[in-house]
């Protein structure tokens, strides 16, 4: 009598990107690998919001379905929609008011990017077209919003986020480049990377590996 050893499912990831794509590539090569942590990973998804980023070759490359999704579109028609004053109209905003209206306009055109990003990554347009165990942020560059969080949350989905620093140290943009900045002038001997949990607060979420350098 023959007997055969379960298959263990695979975990499927969706990465996030915005550039070159090297953080994907390792990731790529790590589940392609036997020997690795990630060998019953799976990338199933590739998401950009960038068009020209070379990221999005390099999932081609590997078999995986890709996915442009840009936040230029949302902004030009929420700022569209901001009423046009008429000559002599006496409800002509005030430079302040504009300012207003215009920073309001982009956050309506970020809330419905992220709300359209979440049901993209919830309902895959591409075979498997199933949602991921995981979504990984590996070089990308939008803040998510509670838009994007909570119907990801609610859907028992984690994300992760890689970033360029250690905990509490260089939220936000450009971290490598304002840590050695910061070597120079002797204000610090370190750094470092981590991998975190994505929360509402820039990368603030609960590291989960870090590494000093």
């Amino acid at each position: 009598m023959s007997t055969s050893t379960p298959t263990t499912p695979k975990t499927l990831l969706t990465v996030l990107i915005s550039g070159n794509g090297t953080n994907l590539q390792a990731l790529i090569d790590a589940c392609a690998s036997p020997s690795s942590v990630l060998s019953n990973c799976t990338i199933t998804h590739v998401v950009s919001n960038r068009k020209a980023a070379y990221g999005l070759v390099r999932a081609q490359t590997a078999g995986i379905p890709t996915t442009y999704h840009n936040l230029v579109p949302y902004t030009r028609k929420h700022l569209a929609a901001i009423p046009t004053p008429k000559p002599n109209d006496d409800t002509t905003p005030t430079d302040p008011e504009k300012t207003t209206q215009i920073e309001a306009a982009k956050a309506s055109a970020r809330a419905a990017y992220d709300a359209d990003l979440a049901h993209l990554l919830l309902h895959p347009p591409t075979p498997p077209a199933t949602k991921p165990h995981l979504i990984i942020c590996a070089g990308w560059m939008h803040v998510l919003t509670p838009s994007f969080l909570d119907p990801i949350a609610a859907a028992g989905i984690d994300v992760i986020n890689l970033h360029p620093a250690l905990p509490g140290a260089y939220n936000g943009a450009n971290a490598i480049a304002r840590a050695y900045a910061d070597w120079r002038a002797g204000k610090v001997d370190r750094t470092g990377v981590m991998v975190h949990r994505v929360v509402r607060e820039v990368d603030m979420g609960l590291p989960l590996v870090v590494r000093e350098v």
